[in-house]
């Protein structure tokens, strides 16, 4: 991708010691911030109307507060100009990527953005830019997709837009075609789907194994490619829905649509001898990324991934910024990062430990679009 900003022009009249880190105010913009404070950076939270209280009732991790109507109007003329006076470097996350959009993060914000900007759309699973392509040219497998419906030959997990909360999605499983359909009109009739939503559906085969969220750091001031932490996630009301007993399931099964919501996360570690595969599979990714959209992956990326029952690797997401789980590890720090520092870190600090070591080794242009 040929930058819009280069760097030398996105921090020209920069103090780089004394930098702002700057987060959309949702998603897990706390442990970005705590981290941050850890470090010794100030921290500016960007903030919408109505839902901007934990951040100014934490004082200790935010310095200061924007309030907007919308977080989209964080691309104003005069709201940018706020966040340059503060020397402020974006950290994105995925409220950044939904509620400002592609188009404005790539092409309409002259502000620093810790990574690379040009990833973020790459979290879609359609369009020309897609997390399919990436895992493709790694090599890693990942879910067989069905481009029709009526294609369908086995158990799959359908992803498609929620009708009514639009920046979720409305996922269910399908056993087969006509399941598919059955279920399918349900939800429309129940109002969970959009029918005109279905040509932007994603119809995956359905793998059963236990399910990781594996959150990577790719660190360029010390060139490696980390492995920091694992979580998994807490969904409503599918949470709620596991808790009752099999015979009460089958009772509400058709009553209760279940949806995928996700609510929380938890902690997890995964089995020793898998963390070699992990390696590999993180490794592999970061090099087809750096060759499809220069400079590639910097900083925090998560592989979504389910381990079969033959301790194979299948991943089934990606996130191309700092993952929603890594708020189970704030002001604690995660397993495995303690074994490359000595003390368990979280992502956020992780995020500000490179800030800091790539102003410290002038290296900071790199690690910002």
């Amino acid at each position: 991708m040929s930058s819009k900003y280069s760097p030398e022009e996105l921090l020209e009249g920069y103090n780089l010691k004394s930098l702002t880190i700057t987060a959309i105010a949702s998603h897990s913009a706390l442990d970005v911030f705590d981290g941050a404070k850890d470090e010794g950076f100030k921290t500016l939270a960007i903030c919408q109307k109505g839902r901007e209280i934990p951040y100014l009732r934490f004082k200790r991790i935010v310095d200061d507060a924007i309030i907007l109507n919308k977080f989209s109007e964080v691309a104003k003329p005069e709201i940018l100009k706020k966040i340059r006076e503060r020397s402020s470097i974006m950290v994105p996350n995925r409220s950044f990527a939904v509620y400002v959009g592609y188009d404005t993060i790539e092409n309409n914000l002259p502000i620093p953005i810790f990574g690379n900007r040009y990833l973020l759309r790459y979290e879609e699973r359609t369009g020309e830019k897609n997390y399919y392509k990436l895992l493709d040219a790694a090599g890693i497998r990942r879910p067989k997709t069905f481009s029709n419906p009526d294609e369908i030959d086995r158990p799959v997990m359908v992803k498609m837009p929620h009708a009514k909360k639009r920046v979720e999605r409305g996922f269910f499983v399908a056993r087969d075609r006509d399941d598919f359909w059955r279920k399918f009109k349900k939800l429309i009739s129940d109002g969970v789907v959009r029918e005109e939503d279905l040509k932007n559906a994603s119809i995956e085969e359905l793998i059963v194994g236990a399910h990781f969220n594996v959150n990577y750091f790719r660190t360029l001031a010390r060139n490696d490619v980390e492995l920091l932490s694992i979580d998994r996630r807490i969904q409503t009301n599918l949470d709620g829905f596991l808790r009752l007993p099999a015979s009460d399931q089958l009772k509400v099964e058709e009553v209760i649509d279940v949806e995928y919501v996700e609510i929380g996360h938890e902690p997890a570690t995964i089995r020793e001898r898998m963390l070699n595969q992990l390696f590999e599979v993180g490794d592999k990714f970061v090099k087809a990324v750096d060759e499809i959209e220069p400079p590639g992956v910097i900083g925090p990326f998560t592989l979504q991934l389910m381990v079969t029952p033959d301790l194979e690797v299948v991943v089934f997401d990606v996130a191309l910024r700092i993952g929603g789980g890594t708020n189970i590890y704030m002001g604690l720090g995660s397993q495995y990062s303690k074994l490359y520092f000595g003390a368990p870190i979280s992502m956020g600090r992780r995020i500000a430990i490179e800030i800091r070591e790539c102003i410290e080794k002038d290296c900071i242009e790199r690690v910002i679009t």
